[in-house]
């Protein structure tokens, strides 16, 4: 997202007009057309979700673990092993509906594309109806079909918005996955971090987990405040939200597993 864009966001909640003017200056728009994003902000939204899911994924097991009182080694392969396998379950997932919609999309523009090329007056007409049903006059909606139609790909773009609601996604369905991984990965390792120091260091249980409670907490608070980079939202306000949703599931897990805490040190 552009410094401009930004920037009449920000004038807009102040309710400053004279900011909002410069950032529709013709030659902020013109600046801000020529940068265009920048490398790989398509994909924040990706980074930020897959690491608060694995923040609050990994915690929970944790949580439960503890709870139970089953001891660092078993927090340590069920949180491992749900680390990886969650991780993976979600670059995956993210990877194959990303490469369906882009598929879709495809197929789509090639069906358009041939109805452009076969049915030339039917698809002016359907493209006339659309800008009818939005509020155009008469006039106004022939005026843009015709100069739509002289371009055969502005043409089909706009079949393509105006008939079926599809608008293209630039983001590569693989470094989506990828994304979504890694950053489901690096966060999600955070409640465990302290478990991995025990390997190398006497940790004391009772200072292990309010540890990782802390070191999740933080993580929770400052990716959910990220979230805004998405939402545009108040900052403090996401981070706190994003606090108590991953506190609540870590709480659930924690009691379960203090609830059976006696079946598990029974079993043979």
């Amino acid at each position: 997202m552009s410094d401009r864009v930004e920037q009449a966001r920000e004038a807009f909640a102040r309710g400053d007009a004279q900011a909002a003017a410069q950032a529709h200056e013709l030659a902020r728009i013109a600046e801000a057309a020529e940068e265009h994003g920048g490398a790989g902000s398509q994909y924040v939204g990706d980074m930020v979700y897959g690491g608060l899911d694995g923040i609050i994924t990994t915690f929970a097991v944790v949580s439960g673990v503890a709870g139970a009182q089953l001891g660092t080694p078993v927090i340590l392969i069920l949180g491992l092993a749900n680390l990886l396998a969650d991780g993976f379950a979600m670059a995956t997932g993210s990877f194959l509906s990303s490469r369906s919609e882009r598929e879709y999309y495809d197929r789509e523009w090639k069906r358009e594309t041939w109805e452009v090329e076969k049915f030339p007056e039917g698809e002016k007409a359907e493209l006339l109806e659309a800008y009818r049903h939005q509020g155009y006059s008469e006039e106004d909606a022939r005026h843009l079909v015709e100069i739509k139609s002289r371009d055969k790909d502005l043409w089909v773009r706009a079949m393509m918005v105006e008939e079926l609601g599809l608008l293209p996604d630039e983001r590569k369905p693989l470094l989506r996955g990828l994304a979504t991984f890694s950053s489901f990965v690096l966060a999600g390792s955070l409640p465990l971090l302290i478990y991995f120091a025990g390997l190398f260091t006497t940790v004391a249980p009772s200072i292990a987990f309010p540890t990782s409670v802390a070191l999740s907490g933080l993580a929770l608070f400052i990716l959910g405040a990220a979230k805004v980079l998405v939402t545009k939202l108040n900052p403090l306000r996401s981070g706190v939200e994003m606090l108590l949703v991953g506190g609540l599931a870590a709480g659930v897990a924690y009691t379960i597993g203090a609830l059976l805490k006696g079946i598990a040190t029974n079993m043979p």
